[in-house]
């Protein structure tokens, strides 16, 4: 699994024109499934996510989770972080899981995240054309992948 979190001030998903997924202060976390990803993998990032101390303290200093801050998390699921640029200029998009495999995985992440953090988190929808918006604090963005701990 791969995420991009971003620290954000706000953020929302529309689709459709409609707006499905809105936090506040918190993370938005873009996720990209692959085949060969796990109930660990999922586990380890949503642990590592929770806990990843991004926010200022009162010094200014980044020394709080999500948690700790009282926190949102808008999960937004997207392949085309699997993408291989290796050969040519179309992006291959062939580690990416298919949807049989990796919408379950999206839910069994949601679920993950919730129970990790709290309360419930808001998310975008799979496989649908996004719009998203956000207001990044920082700016403040890091990539995490589960098969690399890093």
């Amino acid at each position: 699994m791969r995420v991009v979190i971003q620290r954000v001030n706000g953020a929302s998903v529309t689709v459709d024109e409609t707006v499905i997924g809105k936090i506040e202060t918190g993370l938005l976390i873009f996720l990209g499934i692959e085949e060969a990803d796990t109930l660990e993998d999922i586990e380890w990032l949503s642990n590592k996510i929770c806990n990843l101390r991004i926010f200022d303290d009162e010094n200014g200093v980044m020394n709080l989770s999500v948690k700790e801050v009282n926190g949102n998390i808008l999960l937004v699921s997207q392949f085309t972080l699997h993408a291989s640029t290796k050969k040519g200029n179309r992006p291959s998009y062939i580690k990416a899981a298919k949807p049989e495999f990796a919408i379950p995985m999206y839910k069994k992440m949601i679920v993950q995240l919730q129970n990790d953090l709290g309360w419930k988190i808001e998310t975008g929808k799979f496989g649908a054309d996004m719009k998203v918006e956000l207001l990044n604090n920082g700016p403040v963005t890091i990539c995490i992948d589960s098969k690399n701990r890093e």
